[in-house]
């Protein structure tokens, strides 16, 4: 192989190596400032308007993205640390793949950066706020401790978009004269970076994430039944 062309392919990838670990950076610290912020300047439940249909609103949750929740606190973070040691793992081996598109190692970079930001929040932050009653803010450090013990924190959601909102006609069964708002969901910067992530993969990445696939396990599927 020309030395030329090995010295471009190795610039590439350490120019891409770069732009992924700045964007689990910015992704990091911007939502965990925000959270952090929202955390101690709003009461929980507590809302701020930004546009008509853009809304701060600072709630908790023990679960999934979207305050989806699901199994005990412990199995979730322990799988979500478990979930971000695998992302780390197969991006540091795909990374060597020359058959991957830079685009798609950066979106995998936006799902490594999302999983590992609500970790802060659950293992960290039950120890260094607490969590007072409405109309009072947390405080960090409090004297009296924190509102729960490691690993058992819980994740600090407020990017609100109730786009628009209808009643159901009286006349539907089941929904009928029910309220229904789009979009009702509260989530963090953090479920943002896993939710684009995993659109560009789908969207524009797909034949690059089946290259992966095969790069991640065929690979090791070969060299085992090739020592047996």
């Amino acid at each position: 192989m020309n030395t030329d062309s090995v010295n471009t392919r190795a610039g590439r990838a350490m120019r891409t190596g770069w732009l992924v670990a700045l964007i689990i950076l910015l992704v990091l610290v911007a939502d965990q400032w925000l959270k952090i912020w929202v955390k101690t300047h709003f009461y929980l439940g507590e809302e701020m308007p930004v546009t008509s249909w853009f809304k701060l609103k600072f709630i908790e949750n023990n679960g999934f993205a979207f305050g989806i929740e699901w199994l005990n606190k412990y199995v979730l973070t322990f799988g979500r640390i478990a979930a971000v040691g695998f992302f780390i793992w197969a991006y540091v081996k795909l990374s060597k793949c020359s058959g991957l598109r830079a685009g798609f190692l950066l979106a995998f970079a936006l799902i490594i950066a999302g999983a590992a930001g609500n970790i802060f929040d659950c293992v960290f932050y039950g120890e260094i706020f607490n969590n007072p009653m409405p109309t009072e803010v947390a405080v960090a450090f409090p004297v009296d401790g924190g509102y729960a013990p490691w690993f058992e924190g819980k994740v600090v959601d407020m990017l609100y978009f109730p786009l628009f909102s209808f009643t159901w006609p009286e006349w539907m069964p089941g929904i009928g004269g029910e309220r229904y708002e789009f979009f009702q969901y509260i989530f963090n910067i953090a479920d943002s970076a896993i939710t684009v992530g995993v659109l560009l993969l789908i969207f524009f990445y797909s034949s690059d994430a089946t290259t992966a696939f095969n790069y991640l396990f065929e690979n090791d599927k070969d060299k085992k039944e090739g020592k047996e």
